[in-house]
């Protein structure tokens, strides 16, 4: 029997539920979820393949307008993540209205060639009368392959999902090893659990500006060793990741080993510091140096 693959594309505004959406699909978590808008800064491949079937999905930041060369970047990822994909799944909040980023971009989607499938999700945040009402609106204003309503949170429409995608697979050789999950080399994904933890735990104090970099990443026998740098903006910031007697930095460790030993199934050794380069986000050596060189 012939294999046959399809390449979708995840996108939409800040904050949608885009990156729980794929760690729904994927069945596993390989993207980093936060409730602070505009979390994932690369785009992220997750693989899923059904036996002849597979299904490569590209999730992508959230469409915002760029504030500093880092937003530039973010949008950039975005960009030309679309340039690979057959299939847009484009995610919006159930019932909310659409900001023009959002507008703009299903017009550019819905008039690229490309299926477009809307994934409505949230759903279960809202009556369904008035999620009808959506339902229709939205529907009249835009060409749509299929409307789907979700909850990704309960996993709720994600095997919706995949019976709206499976028509729409292609003859075509697996691009990624069937037993693949993600594209992120291991050091990615610990670097990300780490911001992860970071947005959760310092809530509102400390802003975007954080960023991991792994600078240290060695296997011993039963053990994994990493030495990880956060930085931050501020001198202030960085106060408040450490905590007091280093209280914060502690607790933002014991989660992201505890996280990192779960999906690497090995003993954890992590070693964090924190430290302060002002204005990172609008320095474009500094931005290469953290990972973000706009090679996307």
């Amino acid at each position: 029997m012939e294999t046959r693959t399809a390449f979708v594309m995840i996108t939409g505004k800040p904050n949608v539920g885009k990156s729980t959406l794929i760690n729904a699909l994927a069945g596993e978590k390989i993207a980093i979820v936060s409730k602070r808008p505009q979390t994932t800064r690369n785009r992220i491949t997750g693989v899923v393949t059904k036996g002849n079937d597979q299904y490569v999905f590209i999730d992508t930041p959230g469409l915002h307008r760029p504030r500093n060369l880092l937003g530039e970047y973010m949008m950039k990822a975005a960009g030309n993540a679309s340039e690979d994909a057959d299939i847009v799944l484009f995610v919006v909040e159930a019932c909310s209205r659409l900001n023009p980023a959002e507008r703009d971009a299903l017009r550019k989607n819905c008039n690229s060639g490309a299926k477009v499938l809307l994934i409505i999700n949230k759903v279960d945040t809202v009556n369904k009368g008035a999620l009808a009402e959506f339902i229709y609106s939205i529907s009249e204003e835009y060409d749509f392959h299929s409307i789907i309503p979700i909850s990704a949170l309960e996993k709720d429409g994600v095997d919706i999902i995949f019976e709206e995608l499976e028509p729409l697979l292609v003859p075509s050789p697996h691009f990624f090893p069937d037993d693949m999950l993600t594209d992120q080399p291991e050091r990615q994904l610990f670097a990300e659990i780490i911001r992860e933890k970071v947005l959760r735990l310092t809530c509102d104090e400390v802003p975007h500006g954080v960023a991991v970099v792994i600078e240290e990443y060695k296997e011993e026998k039963d053990l994994l060793r990493v030495r990880a740098e956060i930085y931050c903006e501020k001198e202030a910031h960085k106060s408040i990741l450490i905590g007091k007697n280093g209280s914060m930095l502690k607790k933002i460790g014991t989660y992201a080993r505890e996280d990192a030993e779960k999906m690497l199934d090995i003993h954890v050794h992590l070693d964090l510091w924190v430290k302060v380069k002002e204005n990172w986000r609008d320095r474009r050596t500094l931005l290469a140096d953290f990972g973000y060189d706009g090679e996307e």
